[in-house]
């Protein structure tokens, strides 16, 4: 099999997704287009030699549906010959469309695709594509569905982290979010969304919060107790993990992902593709993969999906010089960190969605993206990128410098 390599990427930034944020009028396939437009013209892209695009989008009703990333390649101005696909994992589906690219790649059938994914969270609201995981009783009673507020918690709770140790953990995403963009270090792969008239709608990410402390966060309410103990989800987690006597609620709107409107996109080849292209690889794609797991606690799948990942290469967690795992719940990334010993210094270096916001089906796109730009930028190696997933699973991929 041939190598997959990754070339480009850019994103866009991230903004509230809210009718009040600043990408709330841009439609979702013009969002994406963003990122294609970017990679085309950036690269010297002939459109006509892309093999395929593979987007994520979590909810593809609407404007998001009907194949986004062959909206957005007509809206690009690609050639007609560059097809596209829609895919969805929740919120890995960006990941796992560079995963598929790359398996493509490797399996000899493509040789450039371009992967990533998009969601505009103010037009297209989470949650509004439905799904028997949420609404038949014959799915979500044996998958123990509740909110996934309700998971985090659950997950402090079994694990023992407080809201001190959750709130700390936001205030530093803060921190290093606003740090990476003081420095510039997005600069090189955050494209700013224009307007028709070329004037500039958003250039950085709105979300972000950097005066958060310990104090501010003190003062907001736990987010899931309502639906915890007067929804009757409390009931639900303990009776799949009846170990625990009741959830101790510590997630709040403050050290939870943000919802916010993004895209990214990724170029993916083959040697020969890079080639074709004129192009330098940046970095490989050595090894991926995914998992289900327990569905109560449902964002654990990041521990359980590196464990099969680990056995299957024969890699260690001492081999990855730096980490990027989606701050869904800031519990999430605590529990890979107590799990393989993970020190902070190498966990999200530049901070996370706690800070930036997490636009579902574009995440797992951007987070690649970041820990690539980073290990070029501190001269390390490898990296390992994961994220948690609705209905418990995971999923993972572990990229390397050339």
């Amino acid at each position: 099999m041939t190598d997959a390599f990754i070339y480009d990427h850019v994103r866009t930034p991230r903004g509230r997704g809210k009718k009040d944020g600043s990408l709330h009028e841009v439609p979702t396939p013009r969002l994406a287009a963003k990122t294609l437009e970017a990679l085309r013209d950036r690269n010297g892209l002939d459109t006509s030699t892309v093999d395929d695009i593979i987007f994520g989008c979590v909810d593809p009703v609407m404007e998001a549906g009907a194949v986004i990333p062959k909206a957005a390649a007509f809206e690009a101005g690609y050639d007609f010959a560059a097809p596209g696909m829609q895919i969805s994992r929740f919120c890995a589906s960006g990941l796992d469309a560079i995963n598929l690219a790359a398996g493509k790649v490797k399996a000899g059938s493509d040789d450039i695709v371009i992967a990533g994914g998009v969601e505009s969270m103010s037009r297209v609201g989470m949650g509004m594509s439905g799904g028997a995981w949420y609404m038949d009783p014959s799915v979500n009673f044996p998958g123990y569905f509740m909110p996934q507020g309700v998971s985090a918690d659950l997950i402090a709770t079994k694990y023992g982290f407080t809201r001190d140790d959750v709130d700390a953990y936001a205030v530093e995403s803060q921190k290093r979010a606003a740090a990476s963009w003081a420095a510039g270090n997005f600069a090189k792969s955050v494209i700013p969304v224009k307007d028709g008239n070329g004037l500039v709608i958003l250039d950085r990410d709105e979300h972000m919060r950097p005066g958060t402390d310990m104090q501010s966060l003190a003062s907001l309410n736990a987010s899931f107790q309502m639906p915890g103990e007067m929804g009757g989800f409390e009931a639900v987690a303990i009776q799949a993990h009846p170990e625990i006597e009741r959830i101790t609620y510590v997630h709040h709107a403050g050290n939870s992902s943000g919802i916010v409107d993004g895209a990214a996109a990724v170029l993916v080849g083959s040697k020969a593709g890079g080639e074709s292209m004129g192009l330098k690889p940046r970095a490989r794609i050595r090894a991926f993969t995914n998992i289900g797991s327990d569905p109560a606690l449902m964002l654990t799948g990041p521990v359980d999906v590196t464990e099969k990942l680990l056995k299957r290469t024969g890699m260690k967690i001492s081999d990855f010089d730096l980490f990027e795992l989606n701050e869904a719940f800031a519990a999430v990334v605590l529990r890979f960190m107590q799990h393989f010993e993970v020190d902070h210094s190498k966990m999200n270096v530049a901070g996370g969605a706690i800070a930036m916001g997490h636009p579902l089906g574009a995440t797992g796109a951007m987070i690649l993206g970041t820990v690539l730009d980073e290990l070029e930028r501190r001269d390390l190696n490898t990296a390992l990128v994961t994220l948690c997933i609705g209905a418990g699973m995971g999923t993972a991929t572990v990229i390397e410098r050339v």
